[in-house]
């Protein structure tokens, strides 16, 4: 599973390069995760998803245990989803859970301060 972690603020954005994050990979993904994310930081992570167009339960499996990874403090949201990984989303109600931006740039945007 190949991840790319950089910092943009107080965001720390994880990008998965990797097309499908299915029961073959979610062990990896987790395992990724932590190390791309091992002394990062505090503020928020944005996970940016635009290149994976498959998540099964397991995937999602997976992001929900990278959330929980990050504590109650530590917010993981959601940027750049597929539409079918929207739809996976919608259906397990996770889009409740999960702070969505429809684009990378639209999550860091969320995040920068307003211009004086």
């Amino acid at each position: 599973m190949n991840l790319t972690t950089n910092s943009d603020g107080p965001v720390t954005v994880v990008t998965v390069t990797d097309s499908r994050i299915d029961a073959a990979v979610a062990v990896d993904f987790k395992e990724a995760f932590r190390d791309a994310l091992d002394g990062s930081g505090e503020g928020p992570v944005v996970l940016d998803l635009s290149a994976v167009d498959f998540l099964d339960s397991s995937g999602l499996g997976a992001v929900v245990a990278a959330r929980k990874l990050l504590g109650e403090g530590r917010p993981l949201e959601l940027a750049g989803l597929s539409v079918a990984v929207a739809k996976v989303m919608q259906l397990t109600r996770m889009d409740r859970v999960f702070r969505i931006h429809d684009s990378l740039a639209d999550a860091q945007s969320a995040h920068r301060p307003p211009a004086a």
